[in-house]
């Protein structure tokens, strides 16, 4: 049985930091390509970050660029987000997913990842 558990969220004033975790299990974590998500309240789900099986690319909304850090531990089958200068509207629940390597569709798709965890709430206060 496939578990992805983020961790690590809560509530930060704007221009803090903030790292969230997402534990894997259940599947041989090496061969996925991870993503983490974002979803406000009455908005729809939106691509955050991005990174391969290997730790060798990673892709970033424009939104984020620059201050957000995706990273993976394969020993600890752990994907992180580390997220600096915080705005308000970096407010969201954060989800993590996994796809396959090969799977097809963009990084920014939902429907291309495979599994998901169930999310930890960020909330950033002005």
């Amino acid at each position: 049985q496939v578990q992805l558990v983020e961790s690590g969220g809560g509530l930060v004033q704007a221009g803090e930091s903030l790292r969230v975790s997402c534990a894997a299990s259940g599947l041989t974590f090496s061969t996925y390509n991870m993503g983490w998500f974002r979803q406000a309240p009455g908005k729809d789900r939106d691509f955050v970050a991005a990174i391969t099986w290997d730790g060798g690319n990673t892709y970033y909304a424009e939104s984020v660029k620059g201050r957000f850090n995706i990273s993976r531990d394969n020993a600890k089958n752990t994907v992180y987000l580390q997220m600096s200068s915080l705005k308000p509207e970096d407010t969201a629940v954060y989800y993590c997913a996994a796809r396959l390597r090969y799977a097809r569709g963009s990084y920014t798709n939902d429907w291309a990842y495979r599994y998901w965890g169930q999310g930890t709430q960020v909330t950033v206060s002005s």
